[in-house]
This record gives C-alpha cells, structure tokens and sequence, in this order.
C-alpha cells in the first residue's frame, strides 16, 4: 500500500501539501483532484521518487513497478509496435538474454529463457501492444509505421500505449484523456476499469472519473485528503463538509466579535482587567477556521446575441474536404438555427473537424452551398486558435486589440472571470499553460458576442472548475452550438441533439452516448467481419487447393485456444442479454414501483446494473479476442 504520514511537500518557497496523512489500499484507483498548482504533479513526482518530502513520510513496497507516461518521444526510426512493446520491461530483458543465449549456443539457457517468456505471456505480447494501438485509435496499416512519422499528439498516445503494456503494480496517469478523441476515452476507461493494478489518475474529466475511479484524493488549503466514492460522491461530501464548516465558522466569527467586543471595552478598567486578560488568551486559542467556499474562480457567461437571424447558417449538398479535391464528406446537408445544440460523434478521421471547419469558413467547400446569414458572429474554439495568439503579448494587449475602446481597467476586469488576476492579466502568452491559452481563446470568443459557437474540444486543458464554469455559460447561451468534445459530461449537459459522422456522410444520431458506445461496439464487429471476408476473398491464387487447406488448417489450429474461449463468452453474454430482458420487461411494470415492493425493486435494479456490466466488459473482450484471432489468420 501507499502510505502517507504527516507528509510536506515544498516547491521552492511554496508549501504544496502539509501534514497530510492517507493511505491508498493495493488494486484500489484513486482519482487526485485539485485546483491549478496545488501540488497534484509534485505528489507523482514524490511517489516516483524525483521529490523527496519536505517532512513527514511516503512509502510503498520496494517491490512494486511503477508505470507512467512520459512527456517526450523522440523522432525515432523504430515502428510504433515495437515502440509500445518496449514498455513491457521484463519481456525485453528476457528478450535480449535469449539472444545473447543463442548467440553462445546455450541451448539449456535458452530452454529456460523461452519459458520465462511464454510464462509471462510474451509471445502474446504484439497482438497485446496491436490492440491497445487499435482502442487508442491507430489504424492496422499504421502499426509499422516509424514514431518519427506520427504528429506530437498521436505520439503522446505511443506514449500511453507503452505505460498501459507494462504489468505495472502502480499506474500514475496524468490527464490521459487530453489527447484524445471520444471514442479514445470510451475504450480508455473500459481498459482501466479492468486494469488489476494500483491507479493513480489525475484527470479533469468528471465522467471519466466516475467511471474508472472508487476514491479521491483531495488537495485544498495545503491538505490532502481522501474521500470514499467516486468524483460525484466526493462533490456530495465536500458540500456537506462545507456546510458544517461554515456553521462552524459564522459561530466562530460570533463566538471572536463577542470576545472582541469585552476585551475592547474592559482592557483599560482595572476590575475587569484579569477577565479582559482571560478572554484575550480564549480568543488566541480559537482554532483557525476558515469560511466555506467553493474554490472556483470562473463566472463568465457568454452575452445574448444583439440579434439572431434564421437560419443563421447551412451547408446544402455539399462535398467537404481539403485541396479542392481530397473529398472527407459527401452530400452534407445541415441548417443551424438559433437554439440549435448538436453534437458530433464518429470515430477519429471520420470528419468531424473537417465539418466544423467548413462550418467556420476556414476551408472552402469542394462543392455544394454555403449560406451564411448577414452579420453572423461565429464564435470558433480548435486548438488551431491556441497557436494563432501573439506569443509576446499579454491577456490584456489581446483584449484591447480585438476591443480598443475598452481600456485596461475594464479589460484586467473582464479577464478576472476568465482566471486572470493581478499579474497574471499582463503576463506573456509564451510563459502560458495550454488551460491558459484556452482561456484565452474563450475570453476574445466571448468579447465578440457571437450568435453561433463551434466548439472543437474546448475542455483540452481545462481544470474542473472551468469545465463547470464552461458548462453553465453554454446552457445559458442563446444562439446556436455545434461541439466536438471527448468530455461526456460536457456533452450530456449542454447537447439536445446528435450527428453521427461516419463513412464520409452526416446523418441524425437518434440516441444517446450509451447508444454511441454499442454503436462502436457494432461498427467494429462488422468491420471484423469485413475484414474476415476480404481475407477469405482475396487469397493468393498462387497457392494450390492442397497448400491452402494445409495453411488455413494451421491458422485454425493456432487461433482454437482463443476461438474456444470467445465461443465461450459469446454464450454468457447472449444468457446475461436475456435475462437482462427480462429484468427490464419486470421493471417496465409500473406495480413494481409500489412501496410494499420496494425490496424488490431495489433487488432488480442492482441486477439490471450488474446484467449491464457484465455485458459492456464481457462484449469489449470479445472484441479482443476477435481481433487477436483476425492477427492469426491474416499473418
């Protein structure tokens, strides 16, 4: 276990963490939360050993392995698979002293290497490494591509890829998710849900919180504490924990002014003068509480629109794509209106920024219609915006370029909603965090009063606070909204309806994002069974009928283990499907919901959530072993 006694962390001069004491059991996943700078990093940094604590104790077992993501990849020739398999230490230990066995012509050491090997499940290892590459987004074709080939933020996902291979017993994961897409994140949680390990994840995304997470460590006012729960359960205790503080703290205040007041007014009457001297010494003892509050800094809100034309935008007929030929989508027809709020789904590539930015005019159409209302204001996030700012200006140069008849007084005071306070407001955007700069982006959105936003995820880098912060300003936003987020809360909250972009078309996505999660789970099934097809379909005609029953008969014989265990599960899961039909057929009866039931209902209802559980972790294994199965047969 991880155990934390009256443990103090300092950066420089700035006291992080004071005695702070926790413990966080083996297998158990935490969730480490807190505002900007209050010392989540440091923690890592100490639990990996690069931070000694400045008073007080860290410990864990000697023996665990620790498993992170690192922050740099080089431009490497070595391929993406080999990449993420290097994370898997112990397999290429063992990998290199069977070379250097054979080298030596050591037949009795490599006997004992080869089952060490097949021990640890190593010669599983690049169907292991190929199907993280897979969840996390990477296409087959892309798997042998060198590292040096991929952009900063896929190789951010190697990099994650190559931390989730390693068998660690402690996975410290720092906002996994900011990298990546939906779909990324869908696949991400239901893989660390299923990890057996010790996890400690810093993340801003409140849903990928409650799903992966049973615990949260707090740090507030230099303290760490831990929470039972997940992140919706710690915010319920926190309101209640400030509740009570605050009744603690107006007696207090009540208890101080009265003892104050006497001091004050009998200190110079000798008879009172011992009583005076007593209740100063009670007031030096009251304990240092301080008032409840809530620790957010953010209370923006995007202004009404002057005026909201209709429509105020739409694309009819339309080809979208890059270079006046390259075609990413046909035949796209889609009218916003004020009040519109879309959300895009679809898997990475499929088009979704492509939309937006031809939405945005920042691509011209192929073919097609564009119509754009008069004086429409688009207010338009991508983390293209991020890099357009003036890296030698500061906030407030920003804002009185966009708005020069605002001055500084009332621009330093528009910026103080976004974050921006004291000298922070003239602080250069060279020496910015990327929540910063979104920041940023958002307060010159927001200064523009647009009529329509297009947001292509807005929460990369943002805290939690600002994500509420974010969240309240759009359900109050009177225009018209189409986001790209992989924040499904940010989603659910502020998005009445969905567009799918998938197979170079948008269409209506008449569901929800449990729907979208079992259509991935669908589309993945069906482009296996593609792929099975095209692989039968397209065999070399080279071979003879004999070579080829001989072949398939090995590849069969190779993949029976995995096709006998994913008969197996496609059996359990087609029994939990049908009792889970009957559970919901029972609670679909409204005599159920009576109060002399309620044991029963309670009853049903854990079945229900369990039924569905098993079913989502049974059906993404599934999936895995399909896709191991598919490696076999088409190696």
């Amino acid at each position: 276990m991880i155990t934390a006694t009256d443990l103090s962390l300092d950066r420089g001069a700035k006291n992080l963490i004071t005695a702070s004491s926790f413990t966080i059991h083996p297998n158990h996943k935490v969730g480490l939360v807190g505002s900007n700078g209050c010392g989540k990093s440091s923690l890592f940094a100490a639990l990996l050993g690069e931070l000694s604590p400045d008073a007080g104790d860290l410990s864990m077992p000697s023996s665990w392995s620790i498993a992170t993501v690192k922050q740099e990849t080089p431009a490497l020739e070595q391929s993406a698979l080999d990449y993420v398999m290097d994370g898997d230490k112990e397999f290429r230990q063992l990998e290199h002293q069977l070379t250097q066995a054979r080298a030596n012509d050591d037949g009795n050491q490599e006997a004992i290497l080869i089952n060490k090997i097949d021990t640890i499940n190593g010669y599983s290892l690049p169907a292991r490494a190929g199907e993280l590459l897979h969840g996390l987004g990477f296409l087959q074709n892309q798997l042998q591509n060198s590292v040096k080939e991929f952009s900063g933020g896929w190789r951010m996902r190697l990099n994650l890829a190559q931390a989730l291979i390693s068998r660690a017993d402690l996975l410290l994961l720092d906002e996994p998710t900011n990298h990546l897409d939906l779909d990324a994140v869908i696949w991400l949680q239901r893989w660390l849900k299923r990890f057996t390990g010790t996890l400690v994840l810093i993340s801003h995304d409140r849903d990928f919180l409650d799903t992966v997470i049973g615990q949260i460590l707090h740090i507030e006012h230099q303290r760490a504490k831990l929470y039972s729960g997940n992140y919706t359960a710690f915010e319920r205790q926190r309101a209640e924990h400030l509740a009570q503080q605050d009744v603690q703290y107006q007696k207090q205040q009540k208890e101080a002014a009265h003892l104050t007041a006497f001091v004050d007014r009998f200190r110079a009457k000798a008879s009172k003068a011992k009583q005076a001297q007593s209740r100063l010494k009670r007031l030096e003892k009251l304990p240092n509480l301080a008032p409840a509050h809530v620790d957010s800094q953010f209370t923006f809100s995007f202004e009404q629109p002057e005026n909201l034309p209709y429509p105020l935008l739409s694309l009819t007929e339309s080809q979208c794509g890059y270079n006046n030929e390259t075609i990413i989508l046909n035949d796209v027809g889609l009218t916003l209106v004020p009040g519109s709020r879309i959300g895009l789904l679809g898997r990475n590539g499929a088009g979704k920024s492509t939309l937006i930015k031809s939405l945005a005019g920042e691509i011209t159409l192929i073919n097609g219609e564009r119509y754009c209302a008069q004086e429409l204001k688009i207010g338009y996030f991508s983390q293209h915006q991020l890099e357009q700012l003036h890296n030698s200006s500061s906030p407030v140069e920003h804002i009185l370029r966009a708005k020069p008849a605002m001055g500084e007084p009332q621009a330093r005071s528009f910026l103080g909603k976004f974050g921006f306070s004291g000298d922070q407001a003239l602080e250069a955007v060279n020496n910015m965090s990327g929540g910063e700069k979104a920041r940023l982006v958002l307060a010159l959105i927001v200064l523009e009063k647009p009529q329509l936003l297009l947001l292509d995820e807005p929460t990369n880098h943002l805290d939690l606070e600002m994500r509420q912060a974010l969240v309240m300003a759009l359900q109050d936003f009177g225009g018209a909204i189409i986001l790209i987020a992989h924040d499904r809360f940010l989603l659910e909250s502020c998005v009445d309806e969905f567009y799918l972009v998938a197979n170079g078309n948008v269409s209506d996505f008449s569901g929800d994002i449990d729907d979208y999660q079992q259509w991935l789970n669908d589309d993945k099934k069906q482009t296996l069974s593609n792929n099975k097809n095209e692989q039968f379909n397209g065999v070399d005609k080279g071979l003879d009928k004999k070579q080829l029953r001989q072949q398939q008969a090995e590849l069969r014989k190779q993949s029976a283990p995995l096709r006998k265990e994913a008969d197996k599960l496609e059996k359990k899961i087609h029994q939990w499907q049908t009792e889970l039909a009957q559970v919901e057929t029972l609670l679909g009866d409204s005599d159920i919901y009576q109060a002399e039931r309620k044991n029963e209902l309670t009853k049903q209802l854990k079945l229900q959530a369990s039924l569905k559980d098993k079913i989502e972790e049974n059906e993404m294994h599934w999936l895995e072993l399909a896709e191991q199965i598919e490696d076999i047969m088409t190696s």
